[in-house]
């Protein structure tokens, strides 16, 4: 009997590890974090993929991959991308919902292009590198701002950019790609690039953009994303046989609202679109599926449908190559910060420092701010699906009268955990704007406040985004083993033009009294909850 039990034990241990398991293979999406506006290329057995991070500094964030599947951030294409006030957070201005937008990544001649545009400067950049990862890059920006571009070098030598919404457009750049050439081809491309996804006599909706421009076996590709009135999020294909036309469209792809990127091949000949899905408070995530070719048109699916599984090696995490914890332990030649953190706009650099206090985060203040929204030096990495956790320790003895300093879950509707002074008392807090859209950026309600008497906190804030339950909750700890949850659960929202970016953590401290005070943060830890 003991002999037949452990057989059978042995049998069902043996059978179980010999089942696949989702682990074993790839699954969509392939970032569950807000990574949008894809572009990629693949140079040997290595891919690069840049996407958006809009008002964020640095900007325009590179990662690298050799599966498809497991992604590295490597670099940014610019630190500043203007030195003005609305990038400064200077002067009431702000550029939430703008900065850079889609970008263009190409590989031509040993050289690496990204190429972006911004609305807040009304401007066109092209940065390029012979090291995507240690650089220098180097900078071209020339006027106007073209919207949703594809960076294009034909096989003559010409080099342009297809770009619009609904309309598109044709230029050819200078050959230093310093602007638009005088009496080179400057065209619309296709009057309507919506129409091959409307119905007969029907208008609106989102015109085509997000422009991919291509070349394969002799003939023109263009991807476009667009959105017809009362339908989803759709894949548009043009092709033509001259760059300047005539093009012919068709619709390529309508499955769970995954659309905007372009194509990409392996190695082994294997193609694959890139893609994104809007999803919730998490932000815009990366998909991969299956394409082939057929009579001469990219074929997008499984049928017609995004698969949710694919043949490729399983996905390790987002953590530490897209998110990661950080000590703040600097050894001589680290880098101040790694390339996980981006700021809320440009950062004021002598109101920060990792050495001031070894192994800790100095957040000062250097002005009066009357806007968590509008206060500089928010430092910032993404939250991510299904479920993430931030947590921090801070110390706030050094904090003044008015001073708030924290932890927050970032996006227009934010969330805030955190220590201000009021009448020489310390005070947890936990807070979030008005749900009035109308309301000022400094309209904001405290949900709690505890009277604090000791000087080093914790603070931790968990993230549900599993099915857009878009759920965040805040907690603090005295000794950072007990938490508590402390004022109300924040129902996360995706605001588009008033932010347009997944949500994020973020360290803060910021004065409305008087200046000179700072916190220090000893760590920050990311996980999945």
């Amino acid at each position: 009997m003991i002999q037949r039990l452990a057989f059978a034990m042995g049998l069902c241990l043996f059978t179980l590890l010999s089942l696949p398991t989702l682990s074993q293979k790839a699954v969509n999406p392939v970032i569950f974090a807000d990574v949008p506006d894809l572009s990629m290329i693949r140079v040997g057995n290595t891919y690069y993929m840049s996407s958006t991070t809009m008002h964020m500094a640095p900007g325009v964030p590179i990662m690298k991959s050799t599966d498809l599947i497991n992604w590295k951030l490597i670099n940014y294409a610019y630190d500043t991308l203007a030195d003005v006030d609305a990038m400064n957070l200077n002067q009431g201005k702000h550029t939430y919902g703008r900065g850079s937008w889609a970008s263009t990544i190409r590989y031509h001649n040993e050289t690496f292009y990204v190429s972006t545009f911004a609305q807040t400067t009304n401007k066109t950049y092209i940065y390029t590198t012979k090291d995507i990862e240690k650089g220098p890059w180097k900078r071209q920006v020339f006027s106007p701002s073209l919207h949703d571009h594809s960076l294009f070098f034909d096989d003559d030598g010409k080099v342009y950019m297809l770009y619009g919404n609904g309309k598109l457009f044709l230029v050819e750049l200078n050959d230093d790609l310093s602007g638009i050439k005088t009496g080179g081809i400057n065209q619309v491309a296709i009057e309507n690039a919506s129409l091959p996804a409307l119905k007969e006599g029907q208008t609106g909706g989102l015109g085509a953009e997000g422009s991919q421009l291509y070349k394969k076996d002799g003939k023109y590709y263009l991807v476009n994303i667009s959105w017809p009135p009362g339908g989803m999020r759709t894949v548009l294909i043009h092709r033509a046989d001259k760059i300047t036309g005539p093009w012919e469209g068709r619709v390529a792809l309508q499955d769970k609202g995954v659309a905007q990127g372009g194509f990409i091949d392996m190695p082994d000949g294997k193609w694959y679109a890139y893609l994104f899905q809007d999803f919730g408070a998490v932000g815009r995530i990366p998909f991969l599926v299956p394409m082939d070719w057929k009579d001469g048109w990219p074929v997008i699916g499984i049928d017609g449908k995004v698969p949710m599984t694919l043949d490729l090696p399983a996905s390790k995490g987002l953590i530490p190559n897209i998110v990661a914890s950080d000590e703040f332990k600097r050894k001589k030649k680290d880098v101040a910060l790694p390339l996980v953190w981006q700021w809320n706009h440009n950062p004021d650099n002598s109101l920060w420092s990792v050495t001031e206090r070894k192994g800790h985060l100095r957040l000062k203040t250097g002005r009066i701010d009357t806007s968590f929204m509008l206060a500089r030096n928010t430092l910032t990495q993404r939250c991510f699906g299904p479920q993430s956790t931030g947590i921090t320790k801070v110390n706030v003895v050094n904090l003044k009268e008015g001073d708030y300093a924290g932890l927050t879950a970032f996006q227009r509707k934010f969330g805030q955990v955190g220590v201000t002074v009021k009448d020489g008392q310390k005070y947890i807090f936990m807070a979030s704007p008005s749900l009035a859209r109308t309301q000022a950026l400094d309209t904001v309600v405290v949900h709690e406040s505890i009277a604090l008497n000791q000087n080093n906190i914790y603070f931790k804030i968990d993230c549900d985004f599993r099915d857009k339950t878009d759920i965040a909750t805040f907690y603090y700890s005295l000794n950072g083993k007990t938490w508590t949850a402390i004022g109300k659960p924040l129902k996360m929202e995706y605001t588009l033009m008033e932010h347009f970016m997944g949500y994020r953590f973020g360290l803060f401290n910021y004065a409305t009294k008087q200046t000179g005070g700072f916190a220090d943060f000893d760590f920050f830890r990311i996980s999945k909850k």
